[in-house]
Formats: C-alpha cells, structure tokens, sequence
C-alpha cells in the first residue's frame, strides 16, 4: 500500500484516462484569458492535507481553470473559494482562500480530494473514469487511518464514497446534511459549492455552515 507521498507522485503521471489527460493538456495551452501569464498544472491532481485528518472532504473533480490550472485541489476556482472560506472558518485551515499550492495555505484536521483526479470536459466524467480512479480512492481511504467523517460534495461523489466504505447496506440516495454510517465513518452528503449551485440558491452559505456543524457533531458520537 503506498503511503500519501507516494500516491500524489502516482497520481501526477497516471495516465489511465487517455480523453481526460487529452483535455487537461488542451486546457493547459490554449488557457483561459485571464490566466494567460499563468503556467498551467495541467496534470492529474491528488489529494492535500493533513494525514492525520479526521474530517475526509471528497469532491467530483479538478475545475479545469482551477486545480488543473493550480495544482491543488479546490483552488483557484469559486467552488474553491466556498470550500476553503469555511475550512478557515471552522479552524481547519490557516488562511481564508486558497489561489495557489504555493500560497502557504496549509490544513489541520482535513484532507480534500476528489473521486476523478483529472478536470473531464463539461465537468462529466464517464462511469469508467470515475472507476479508474478508484483505486486511489481507496488508497486513500486506507491511509487517513484517523478518518471520522466524509463529507461528500454532490450526488456523484456521496456514491463513489460509499462504494468505496464498501457498505452492505443498499446504497443511500442523495439528500443534503444527509448522515450514512459505515462502522465507525459518518458519511455527511451535501450539495457541491459549485457556481451552478450556489449562484442559483441551491446551496446557501448557511446551509454549507450547517452541513460543517452536523460533520463537527459527529466527530466523537
């Protein structure tokens, strides 16, 4: 089993999605007009943060002019800003926004990943790309030996993570602040803090600060 280091050095030359790697690298040339001075990631993007967390954050997958363009997950993009706005909040992270992996910006208590590590095109992986990236999922999911909750952001990924807790319970259909446990792991779904959520009402600021607030409950039941 690799340890976190060796999975992100794994992970950041996988190529086991030849359409994906495609367009990361299409991503990473032709750039976005205000990231044109930036020098693209343009990889595959692993997890980042503490290895010792017990609160696992597991999204759908890089933003294409986000992690893909950063290299962190969550960062660089309005989905980021939503995220790393209430880590800081709640005292999982030393600064209120992530723009950069070199910004400083560090976790305690929290890891974040998500299911596919490459940004797909309009944002929809296939059912064969979310489960060549299962495996590092699972790696994961071996190594955050102090893992108590997952917060899972979005239909996809509150999937992915009970299939990968591997439950003989049948699978749990999604609804936000929605609590599934695995053993001893509370799984807490919630809406993704995607601009076509958040932009829309879907998911309020006050409802992702509740859904922190359920994930801090179940730390010690």
């Amino acid at each position: 089993m690799p340890s976190l280091l060796e999975l992100q050095n794994q992970i950041a030359t996988c190529k086991r999605c030849p359409r994906l790697r495609t367009h990361c690298e299409q991503v990473a040339r032709e750039k976005r007009p205000q990231y044109a001075s930036d020098s693209y990631f343009g990889k595959p993007v692993a997890g980042f943060g503490d290895p010792d967390a017990w609160l696992w954050i597991i999204g759908l997958a890089p933003a294409a002019h986000g992690a893909n363009r950063t290299g962190r997950v969550f960062t660089g993009d309005k989905s980021g800003e939503w995220l790393y706005r209430e880590l800081f909040e709640f005292g999982f992270s030393n600064a209120v926004a992530s723009v950069s992996a070199l910004d400083g910006l560090f976790l305690k208590g929290a890891y974040v990943s998500c299911m596919v590590r490459c940004a797909p095109p309009a944002n929809k992986p296939t059912r064969d790309e979310i489960l060549n990236c299962r495996s590092y999922l699972e790696t994961e999911a071996m190594q955050l030996e102090n893992k108590k909750v997952i917060l899972s952001l979005g239909a996809i990924a509150s999937r992915a993570t009970q299939e990968v807790l591997r439950s003989e319970k049948p699978l749990q259909k999604f609804k936000h602040a929605h609590t599934v446990q695995t053993n001893s792991i509370h799984q807490v779904m919630s809406y993704h803090p995607s601009q076509q959520n958040t932009f829309t009402g879907v998911l309020t600021r006050e409802m992702f600060q509740e859904v922190f607030k359920l994930c801090l409950s179940l730390k010690n039941s």
